[in-house]
């Protein structure tokens, strides 16, 4: 089960969470960069790397038998924040389609570069599976 963490009087941040409690099984993403299953970039673009890198969370966590409102954490290492704000819009989209909620506690940090050259982004990503498959939404 998963709750996210709202202290009182605090406004809810827009687009994370600042915390979440969850049980169960905890799985454990490495960082997901922008290309394929085949290890091959199909864009240069910061936008279609990032939903890239959303779809491989998602591969990954499926591998486990969990599923993307099972993610309680995420962290992004960008190289441009103004190529990553500039993508906002697509990303957003492409978030809500993919891992379909925002009660996630995240970050997002600037970094000089990445391993991969090609890479514009890799995101981490954290994910309790509850015990009891009922208490998983739909």
């Amino acid at each position: 089960m998963k709750k996210a963490l709202l202290p009182t009087g605090w406004v809810k941040p827009r687009g994370y969470a600042n915390g979440v409690a969850a049980t169960g099984t905890q799985v454990y993403i490495a960082g997901q960069i922008g290309w394929d299953e085949n290890a091959q970039f199909t864009s240069r673009e910061f936008g279609p790397q990032a939903v890239q890198a959303l779809r491989n969370i998602v591969a990954v966590l499926g591998a486990a038998g969990g599923k993307p409102e099972h993610i309680v954490r995420m962290t992004w290492y960008v190289t441009d924040k103004k190529e990553y704000l500039a993508s906002l819009k697509e990303i957003g989209g492409a978030f809500r389609e993919l891992i379909g909620n925002y009660d996630i506690a995240m970050s997002a940090v600037q970094v000089v570069a990445l391993v991969e050259d090609d890479a514009k982004v890799e995101i981490e990503a954290t994910a309790v599976i509850p015990d009891d498959p009922r208490l998983s939404r739909a």
